[in-house]
């Protein structure tokens, strides 16, 4: 998948779990050459009101999906993305990637990881939008 999707899967379940620290790292890349800050916090805070087309749109709420409740995606919710145009190969690395970031994100979260420093550079509206669980470590 390319970078952009995959960035903003990524972000979707990192919402979901409110892992800032993927919130910040993967927001932070889609701030390099993807979105501007406002548009990021547009679509972090409701993505489907952020102007985003509607293939993104499906694949965030599929991502968002996985990250909530797994067991809750149906044939409905596969069905809608692939009505974008998504081949069954690209939904499954849709869902991969939002699973692999709840795994990777429990394990921050649990080990008591902190947000690198360097985010605390970020816009600081952007950065308090994306700090949604643990805070920004210390310089």
């Amino acid at each position: 998948m390319d970078t952009r999707r995959y960035e903003l899967v990524s972000l979707a379940a990192a919402r979901r779990l409110r892992s800032s620290y993927c919130s910040l790292a993967h927001g932070s890349v889609l701030l390099d050459g993807h979105l501007e800050p406002g548009e990021l916090r547009s679509v972090f805070d409701d993505h489907r009101g952020a102007g985003l087309d509607d293939r993104d749109v499906a694949v965030m709420d599929l991502a968002d999906k996985v990250a909530q409740d797994a067991t809750s995606v149906t044939q409905a919710d596969v069905d809608a993305v692939r009505a974008h145009g998504l081949s069954d190969a690209e939904i499954f690395d849709v869902i991969a990637a939002a699973a692999a970031r709840c795994f990777f994100s429990k394990v921050l979260d649990a080990v008591g990881a902190r947000p690198d420093a360097r985010y605390a550079e970020l816009d600081a509206p952007l950065r308090e939008t994306l700090t949604v669980g643990r805070p920004i470590a210390d310089p």
